[in-house]
């Protein structure tokens, strides 16, 4: 298993509309095969910055999802509304604590 930390930057006008998409999409996305793991955050203080956090079983279901109609859906109506690239990280998880 391992994490996929992506961050992104959206235009302020558009926030709005990248969290309608999310939440119209993000119990496909947690339930796609090989996600163990879907959260959405936003910066305190940039508020128009926001990371996914997701844990996948293996790297080739993320590459799955990433190949998938559902990824192309998503990612159509999210790529428009970033004001900066966005930034991706596939890590893995060295310790955990609760």
């Amino acid at each position: 298993m391992f994490v996929r930390i992506v961050k992104m930057s959206f235009d302020p006008k558009a926030i709005e509309e990248f969290l309608a998409n999310f939440e119209r999409n993000k119990l496909h996305i947690r339930g796609f095969e090989g996600c163990e793991f879907l959260e959405l955050y936003r910066d305190k203080h940039n508020t128009n910055i926001f990371f996914t956090y997701s844990y996948w079983q293996t790297e080739t279901h993320l590459e799955a999802y990433r190949h998938s109609e559902l990824f192309k859906s998503v990612w159509s109506k999210t790529k428009p509304l970033f004001n900066a690239k966005p930034e991706a990280w596939s890590v893995d998880k060295v310790a955990s604590l609760k």
